[in-house]
């Protein structure tokens, strides 16, 4: 009977699937959403069973995305320039190859007066107009170098200076897996860098990001998925649900399960009272909680919910990510003064110019970069 009621559970989910995976909106309403996680919950009630699940979503996302032959520590040869001396910390544009013709772009913060190894945090970031030059970015990225980390913060495709492809192309989700890979590839090899205390977080589709990633990447030591982590949104977006990596063969899967592989690893979950986290401190937050339980780490996994507040990475919500950053990196919480960090205009974080041109063997448009991506399996 339990073997048919998966079954028909899959079914389902497969035909939900195909009608949303492409655009925004929901997989299940709220209150089918409910009995889902009541299903998901009883599928395990063990360290043991858990992680038998997490394996297979793992393996599921690596396949689903086709980056199964993409490894971590890959050596990153970047081009660094235009270096900014801000308020005690530093800024500097930054470009590499994450694969034969594509570049990730992005803006390199440290501390300054560096001594010995330091935390580190990688910051993608979410849908919206110029992101990556945003005050939001520009005040997290350069207030978490003031506290002492080195910090990176890279262009989603088709976002900042990264115009090779349209960002909405059928297999966003696997190049952002990768330059995501590889942006974690380029911080950790920072000779600052203590590679046992790497974090990330970002907002939105960034948030997606953020808890493929640290499912994905053993490097990641500290998560912060911000507004983003919901039983019944899937994202919709082709960078976060346009691949098949929620339904496999073998198993259906949701965005808290795939966060839940962090465990038992420090988690923060930020949620606000306007986007589908609004229910995050009911529904998600607990099925998560007794994940880590299995491991007597429920913990190391917390949720700052803010039901005011609307979908963002804004100043509150910057602050419970500046909190739980300093209390499991180390960082030093009494730097976090953000009127310390001014938001720079977007010609002095642009990393394309005419002394820093797009490399000449960089592929161009939408047919070339998939045409490169069906190679890579």
């Amino acid at each position: 009977m339990r073997n048919l009621t998966l079954l028909f559970f899959l079914f389902t989910f497969e035909i939900a699937f195909a009608q949303v995976q492409l655009r925004q909106g929901a997989f299940f309403t709220p209150e089918q959403s409910k009995v889902e996680m009541e299903h998901l919950a009883s599928l395990y009630n063990s360290k043991s069973d858990w992680q038998k699940k997490a394996k297979a979503i793992k393996k599921g996302i690596i396949e689903g995305a086709e980056v199964k032959t993409i490894k971590p520590n890959k050596k990153i040869n970047a081009t660094i320039h235009s270096k900014k001396n801000m308020d005690g910390y530093t800024i500097e544009n930054v470009f590499f190859e994450s694969l034969p013709g594509v570049y990730v772009s992005g803006n390199l913060y440290k501390p300054l007066n560096v001594s010995g190894k330091i935390p580190a945090v990688l910051a993608p970031h979410g849908h919206g107009k110029d992101p990556r030059f945003g005050e939001a970015t520009q005040k997290r990225c350069a207030t978490m170098a003031r506290m002492g980390a080195v910090v990176f913060t890279y262009d989603m495709i088709g976002y900042g200076d990264m115009q090779q492809c349209e960002h909405k192309i059928a297999p966003a989700l696997k190049i952002q897996i990768i330059n995501s890979i590889r942006s974690l590839d380029f911080l950790s090899q920072q000779p600052e860098v203590d590679k046992t205390k790497i974090a990330v977080s970002g907002e939105s589709g960034g948030g997606t990001q953020t808890f493929i990633l640290a499912a994905l990447d053993n490097r990641v030591a500290v998560s912060v998925p911000v507004v983003m982590v919901s039983n019944y949104f899937f994202g919709g977006c082709t960078c976060e649900s346009g691949m098949p990596i929620h339904v496999r063969p073998d198993h259906a899967t949701t965005n808290v399960e795939i966060a839940a592989c962090f465990a038992p690893k420090p988690m923060l979950l930020v949620s606000d009272g306007d986007d589908w986290t609004k229910f995050t401190p009911d529904l998600e937050f607990p099925h998560i909680q007794r994940i880590y339980s299995f491991f007597d780490a429920k913990s190391n996994v917390e949720n700052v919910h803010l039901p005011l507040e609307k979908h963002d990475y804004g100043p509150s919500k910057r602050k419970a990510a500046y909190d739980f950053l300093a209390k499991n990196l180390g960082l030093d919480l009494n730097m976090a003064d953000e009127t310390k960090s001014p938001v720079l205009p977007k010609e002095d974080l642009t990393v394309f110019n005419a002394q820093n041109p797009l490399p000449t063997n960089a592929l161009k448009g939408n047919d070339a970069i998939i045409s490169l991506l069906k190679t890579i399996k």
